[in-house]
């Protein structure tokens, strides 16, 4: 049973690998029977998408993309987001520890992802905002398309419900949202190992300015 097994998945492999030989052997054919004219209008493609990613790379940049920042209020945030297509807001509380552990894999996907605006608001600073987006649990994320909320990222449940989630996790996440450019496997999530023993979220009433919002830490500084 087991040699039959063995002999199914080795024809299984072998076609496999003739299929991607084949496919290759007609690329290069494929380029062979291109002549000089050919090439250097595929090498003005090649270069003219390239001049086209850089513009529109600067403009990103152009407009506070590539690196993490803090907006002082909700005022500025209707700004930020207008005629911004990718947005990825961190509504955060300096006493919530989970809020920091977010900061960090944050800053390094807003240099990675330049086609999203990566930014935190204090919750205390926004007030009519966190009730205007119905945000509860901190830390949030709002995922913003168009201007327009589509998601939300609340606590670390979809993280893998650890404090220890990987950069990884949280950039699959945003991916699946569709708010940054994932060029990974959607459907299937990166592997988070979880500890034994691991405590996972507590939940605990916060007041803000008379309004009560729930902390997702296992503890507060």
């Amino acid at each position: 049973m087991a040699n039959q097994q063995m002999d199914i998945i080795t024809k299984v492999l072998e076609q496999s690998a003739k299929l991607v030989e084949e496919s290759v052997d007609a690329q290069l054919s494929k380029l062979n029977d291109m002549d000089e004219d050919d090439l250097d209008r595929l090498k003005e493609r090649r270069l003219e998408a390239l001049k086209k990613a850089q513009k529109q790379k600067q403009e990103w940049l152009s407009k506070g993309h590539g690196e993490y920042r803090e907006i002082p209020s909700e005022k500025e945030f209707f700004g930020e987001v207008k005629d911004t297509k990718n947005v990825v807001c961190h509504f955060y509380r300096n006493s919530t520890f989970r809020c920091k552990i977010l900061d960090k894999h944050l800053a390094i996907l807003a240099k990675k992802h330049v086609e999203t605006k990566f930014l935190k608001l204090n919750v205390e600073k926004a007030p009519f905002l966190t009730e205007r987006l119905h945000i509860k649990v901190i830390p949030t994320l709002a995922l913003l398309l168009d201007g327009k909320t589509k998601d939300y990222v609340v606590g670390f449940t979809d993280l893998g419900n650890t404090d220890e989630f990987p950069t990884e996790m949280l950039e699959w996440r945003l991916g699946c949202a569709g708010v940054i450019n994932y060029s990974g496997n959607l459907m299937e999530p990166p592997t988070v190992n979880k500890r034994s023993g691991t405590k996972f979220t507590k939940v605990e009433k916060k007041t803000i300015r008379g309004r009560g919002y729930d902390s997702d830490s296992d503890s507060d500084d």
